[in-house]
């Protein structure tokens, strides 16, 4: 019997519109209460975005409105912003 190879969950970034493996990417999840937040976990309930994990790539979803076309709404420069602050900290560790 032949060994089946464990599928690697993808995900396309709405910046640069590569598809990556999900665990190298951020999930930016829109709640059912309409907030916008960074999902460190990937589990919360929601609709996600996937961006990888650079300020470049977030620029251009920001840019192209990738994410709002993906979270299906209009995102606020409030929560651009502190996804922007978010990321940072994120790509520090």
């Amino acid at each position: 019997m032949a060994v089946q190879a464990k599928r690697v969950p993808l995900r396309k970034c709405t910046g640069c519109q590569e598809m990556k493996n999900k665990k190298e990417m951020m999930r930016i999840l829109k709640t059912s209460e309409g907030d916008i937040v960074l999902d460190t976990t990937g589990r919360k309930n929601g609709r996600g975005a996937y961006v990888c994990c650079s300020m470049d790539c977030f620029e251009k979803a920001v840019k192209n409105k990738g994410l709002e076309r993906s979270l299906k709404c209009k995102v606020p420069e409030e929560a651009y912003e502190s996804l922007k602050k978010e990321i940072e900290l994120f790509e520090k560790k």
